[in-house]
This record gives structure tokens, C-alpha cells and sequence, in this order.
């Protein structure tokens, strides 16, 4: 009897293991089945939280462009950003989470959509995310892997041109506007920027082609003139269509500036002087929105690059360190000063400098929470006001454009480049001249050495100090 039971059970565990056997191949946790909107929410997410990061192993903006400055490890408010390997982790961020994530979805979407106009739609906020992310990568490094660079079999691609690529990511954009219909449905829900709306998303597409193209009106103004003109008809037209990424208040869906200053309860920044001195040399309404006071109960900063008391400076208001702090990727505001800057380069996108200048202060001071009142009674003020401020149009726009810049360190250091103002201390200990570029990762420089050496050839040396293709001045 026990040799029948024995001989029983084997039989029936045998047969099971047979029936079930393919299940134990499959792990719960990883899903063999990716769906294109869970890819594309992914890239958007990273997208937003490159854009936002104070870490400095990856973003170190807001330092560079002396908006914040440091306590106690000064290195990159002293423009190193080698000892933490920040371009090596900024463009694996880039490459591998963001511009990889978003092509991933662009192959799934045909066989996941069936109605042509869904799909049509869905490839496109794909690319326009693409397109923004290379056009960080181009202006932060110059010629860069572009059309080898998503390539599974491609091991070491090739560097293309930076100015080429630029003009390819213009067709791209172009391409993406005329393929967008505003009567069909995209990402809905998965989409965290738009919720889905084709119309925001075209307005987001022109802003960021205008944005784009007056980057290129020292180095070639004609075509700068033809892509602004184009564009400007249909770009955001107040806050209401800021291209914002809406993070939770729990974990893991916060704000990377909460997660990596509060949560971490690390006391590494503060207010840097050169933002601080400025705002209150004219007196500006943002401060308490920007900035706590400090223990004199003044707006105060540190001196960049030098090691500064946590205690004794502004540090930074709730709007900043709130874990559901949104994330602007662009702006109305920062629209309204780049129409300003046209029609100072004689462009025609209608009305005046003063009108876009004043349209830009004013939606950066409600944006952040202030008042139509506050900005008028700001602009009334002389050193505030176009008409009387000091300096030429490069110098007005570009201070104001500047402080309402405020958290968003990338845009921020791109229009200094662009505009050289305002123009900024030199820090306590710098290791370099202000950074106009940042260097190739040094992965790229070891394993992708031959073409490495090509693009640092080709731009004229890998230094910080290496002009990109349209930085003229």
C-alpha cells in the first residue's frame, strides 16, 4: 500500500509539473508584453526629472548659472564638472531613459493602435519629446551621436555634426505639427504633461520651434528669421498652456528637488548672491516666492564657490521644495521674452519689444503666484522698465529673462550663452572660464575613442571653453 502511494503521488506530481511547467518561466514582476503608453510615460517622467534634478552627480545648472550655490562641497559652483562625472551621467540619462524610452514606444505604437489618427498622434508627441531632448544634448555638448545613436547594433556610432543635427531636429518638429490632428485622441491619461490634448501639444511644438530657432539668429539670421515668423502665430499664449510635468506628493512620484534635498535632509544649498543682489537691487516681488529670508529676516546669498553657512543665507520656499512642486519643461513666460528678442533682431511676429517684455515679467510673477499688480507696479519702476532700464535690448531682456528663469538651470545657462547677460561673478575657486559646453563623457572618450576624437577635432577641441555652432559672441 505505501508502495502504491508512493508510486501514485510521483504519477500526479509528475503530471502537474508537465501541465504547469511553462508558468514557471514567467516572472509576475517583469511583464513580457510592453504597452507603447507606458514607454512613452517613462520617457516623459525622465525627461521631467532630468529637467528638474538638483543632484549634482547629474544637473548641476542652477550652480553654473549662480542661482543656488554651496555650502560645503563647492566643486561645481566652481564649474568642476568632472570630480562626480556629470557629463558622462547627464548623457547616459539622456540617451539610454529618455530619447531610448521614446523610440521603444515609436515601435510598439503600430501593432498596440489601430485607428491611423491615434497612431499618427502618439508617434508624434514621441518625437517632439525626442526632438527637446536632443536639443538639450546638442547644446550641451555639440556634435553628438545622432544618427547611429539609437541603433541596437550599432556599438560605437558615429558623431554627426551639430548644426546638422540641429537642422534635422527643425524638420523633425516641422513634420510633427503637420502630423498632429487635434480631432483625434493621443496618450489620454499616460500623457502627464497634457492629459491627451493634440491642441496643447501643437502649441508646445511651435513654442519649442520658436525657441529653437532664435537660437540660431547670431549664426545664420535669415533662417533664425523664417523659423521664429512661422512659428510665432502658434505658440502659447498665457500660463494656462505651460508644458508643465505634474509630480505627486508621495513617493515614488515626487519632485526630484524634494527627494533629493528633503527627503534626504541634506543641507548642501543655498540662494547664491549674484540671483539674490540682483532681485533686490530692483526690488523684486518674486523673492518671497522664490527664496525664505534669512536670520536678519533679508533676502541674502552665499558667494558661489566658496563654502557658505547653511544657516545664515535665504534658502528656498515651498514652491521649490514641495514634493509635488510641478516641473515647467516651457513656459508662456519664456515664450514672451524670446517674441521680445524678435522683434528687437527686427522679426515680424507682431507688436512691440516693451509689450512681450512686460507680457514675459508679468506671466513669470503669476506663474510663481504673485499678482497682475505686482508685476505693474514692478515695471513701473525705472531700472525695470523698458523704455528706461539701463543697457541695450540684449541686456533688459536678457535680465529679466534671466530671473524668470528661476529653477530651471538648463534654459537658464543657454540664455546666457546666448545673450551674455547677466553677466556673472567669477566664483571663489573656479577651475575654468565660464563653461560654454561641457565636455564628452570620458566613456565615450575610452571606449568610443576613434570617433571621439573626431568630434573634439571637428568642434574645435573638447574643452568647456569651445564655442558651440551658434554662440558667436
Amino acid at each position: 500500500m505505501k508502495k502504491l502511494f508512493i508510486i501514485v503521488f510521483a504519477i500526479i506530481a509528475l503530471a502537474s509539473c508537465n501541465k504547469d511547467l511553462s508558468s514557471l518561466n514567467v516572472d509576475p514582476k517583469n511583464p513580457q508584453v510592453v504597452l507603447a503608453y507606458g514607454m512613452f510615460t517613462s520617457a516623459e517622467r525622465n525627461f521631467a526629472d532630468f529637467i528638474t534634478t538638483s543632484d549634482v552627480n547629474n544637473d548641476v545648472f542652477r550652480l553654473i548659472t549662480q542661482q543656488w550655490t554651496q555650502t560645503t562641497y563647492t566643486d561645481e559652483s566652481n564649474y568642476n564638472i568632472y570630480t562626480r562625472t556629470v557629463p558622462d551621467n547627464m548623457w547616459i540619462w539622456l540617451y539610454r531613459d529618455v530619447l531610448k524610452d521614446a523610440q521603444e514606444a515609436k515601435k510598439i505604437i503600430p501593432n498596440d493602435v489601430q485607428d491611423p489618427m491615434v497612431q499618427k498622434n502618439q508617434l508624434a508627441l514621441c518625437d517632439i519629446l525626442q526632438v527637446h531632448a536632443y536639443y538639450v544634448l546638442v547644446n550641451t555638448f555639440g556634435n553628438i551621436p545622432y544618427s547611429q545613436a539609437l541603433t541596437d547594433s550599432i556599438y560605437f556610432p558615429k558623431f554627426d555634426d551639430a548644426k546638422t543635427v540641429y537642422m534635422d531636429l527643425l524638420t523633425r518638429l516641422d513634420a510633427d505639427i503637420a502630423a498632429l490632428d487635434p480631432n483625434g485622441e493621443s496618450f489620454g491619461e499616460a500623457d502627464i504633461v497634457y492629459k491627451g490634448d493634440v491642441n496643447l501639444w501643437l502649441k508646445y511644438a511651435n513654442s519649442l520651434k520658436l525657441k529653437m530657432g532664435i537660437l540660431l539668429a547670431d549664426e545664420d539670421p535669415e533662417k533664425a528669421r523664417s523659423i521664429v515668423e512661422s512659428a510665432a502665430p502658434n505658440v502659447f499664449t498665457s500660463n494656462s498652456d505651460n508644458a508643465i510635468f505634474y509630480y505627486y506628493s508621495a513617493s515614488p512620484n515626487t519632485n526630484p528637488v524634494w527627494a533629493d534635498v528633503v527627503q534626504t535632509q541634506r543641507t548642501d544649498f543655498v540662494a547664491a548672491n549674484t540671483f539674490i543682489n540682483l532681485m533686490n537691487s530692483l526690488n523684486d516681488p518674486r523673492r518671497p516666492l522664490y527664496f525664505t529670508t534669512d536670520p536678519n529676516n533679508s533676502y541674502s546669498g552665499g558667494i558661489p564657490g566658496k563654502g557658505n553657512n547653511y544657516g545664515s543665507f535665504s534658502n528656498f520656499t515651498d514652491k521649490v521644495l514641495a514634493p509635488d512642486a510641478p516641473a515647467p519643461l516651457l513656459t508662456y513666460s519664456e515664450v514672451e521674452f524670446i517674441l521680445a528678442e524678435a522683434i528687437a533682431r527686427g522679426m515680424n511676429v507682431g507688436g512691440t519689444v516693451e509689450e512681450h517684455y512686460n507680457k514675459g515679467i508679468t506671466a513669470s510673477i503669476v506663474e510663481w503666484g504673485g499678482t497682475e499688480a505686482e508685476a505693474n507696479s514692478y515695471i513701473a519702476q525705472p531700472a525695470v522698465n523698458y523704455a528706461m532700464a539701463p543697457g541695450d535690448w540684449k541686456q533688459k531682456i536678457g535680465t529679466q529673462h534671466y530671473i524668470a528663469l528661476y529653477n530651471r538651470g538648463f534654459d537658464a545657462w543657454t540664455a546666457i550663452r546666448r545673450l551674455d547677460y547677466p553677466q556673472l561673478q567669477e566664483p571663489l575657486n573656479a577651475v575654468s572660464d565660464f563653461p560654454v559646453r561641457f565636455t564628452y563623457p570620458v566613456d565615450e572618450q575610452n571606449i568610443n575613442t576613434a570617433n571621439y576624437n573626431q568630434a573634439a577635432e571637428a568642434i574645435g577641441g573638447d574643452e568647456v571653453t569651445t564655442k558651440l555652432f551658434w554662440d558667436k559672441y
